[in-house]
């Protein structure tokens, strides 16, 4: 997975403010009680809508220090190709999902990372950078 280097700090925050927002838009509309799929798939729709480039399931793969293949496992989106975005249906956001997001970023070359809870009924999205 290449990093997009065009990026300043400051767009990647215009960036995941206008993601925050489309998914904030999103919560208040479906609510809450669908699996992270149904979440996933209306936040793909929602930012490709608004112009904004996303890939959904991009996988990813852990190695060894030796470069041994430890295993592969899926990103939920990524936006632009710099900003991870791990959906939750959650009744909160715990943390294992904030180890979940800061394994993601650690086995990307991606820095940026969004966590995103639609499972409570007061939105919850939490924003990391490594």
């Amino acid at each position: 997975m290449s990093v997009n280097q065009d990026w300043s700090d400051v767009r990647v925050n215009e960036l995941c403010d206008r993601v925050r927002q489309i998914a904030y838009d999103l919560h208040v509309y479906l609510g809450t009680g669908y699996l992270e799929k149904i979440y996933e798939n209306g936040l793909l729709h929602r930012l490709t809508k608004a112009g904004i480039r996303c890939e959904k399931q991009v996988p990813v793969q852990v190695f060894d220090d030796d470069q041994f293949c430890l295993g592969e496992y899926k990103l939920d989106l990524v936006v632009e190709e710099i900003l991870v975005v791990e959906i939750k249906a959650a009744r909160g956001i715990d943390d294992k999902h904030v180890a979940q997001i800061l394994g993601y970023l650690k086995a990307t070359t991606l820095s940026h990372g969004l966590l995103v809870n639609f499972g409570s009924a007061k939105f919850q999205i939490r924003k990391f950078k490594m």
